[in-house]
């Protein structure tokens, strides 16, 4: 017998940086994209629930948080329940990567350290990749251990505008500032 249809709540943002496209799954964002982008979070999402069908709403005021984002009030997604799905490793990456505050940036080092695994650069950075919550699971904030930007999906010139909206420096928090926060 076939699973019935998973229903979720979708919105449409223009920002600044482009149309996203969001779907929340009870009481949670479980998808975030830049309509653009390479990432098809509707083929995502069906391999991990099944058959899904979509409404128009927004439960979660997504829409109104991230317009307090981006006015300035840069703290106005950490509240946003997720549900990212993935697995257990991707789930603690993406774990550390929400525990970034606004204004800072880490290196992948960082991050691989922050998550237990610091031999694990490379998954790191595939996790990071393969994030389904784009800017709420702020993967925009990681970055080389020389401060350049690598690898992000909505493409460099997004994440650099982000980062500048944002104020981070282009420069990882080194270990000790890292800990300050973490």
């Amino acid at each position: 017998m076939p699973r019935a249809p998973v229903v979720l709540a979708s919105v449409r943002l223009t920002t600044p940086v482009g149309d996203l496209a969001a779907f929340i799954h009870e009481g949670a964002l479980c998808a975030l994209s830049f309509a653009d982008g390479r990432y098809d979070p509707l083929a995502v999402l069906g391999a991990r629930f099944g058959t899904v069908r979509t409404r128009d709403a927004d439960p979660l005021d997504v829409s109104g948080r991230f317009r307090d984002y981006f006015r300035g009030q840069l703290d106005a997604l950490d509240g946003l329940p997720v549900d990212t799905g993935g697995t257990p490793f991707q789930r603690r990456v993406w774990g550390v990567l929400r525990t970034i505050p606004a204004g800072t940036t880490l290196s992948y080092l960082e991050v691989a350290r922050r998550a237990g695994a610091e031999e694990a650069v490379r998954a790191v950075g595939a996790a990071n990749g393969a994030n389904p919550v784009a800017i709420v699971v702020p993967c925009h904030r990681v970055i080389g251990a020389d401060g350049r930007l690598v690898g992000y999906g909505g493409g460099l010139d997004r994440k650099r505008w982000l980062l500048a909206h944002e104020k981070a420096p282009l420069r990882p928090a080194s270990a000790a500032q890292a800990r300050l926060f973490g």
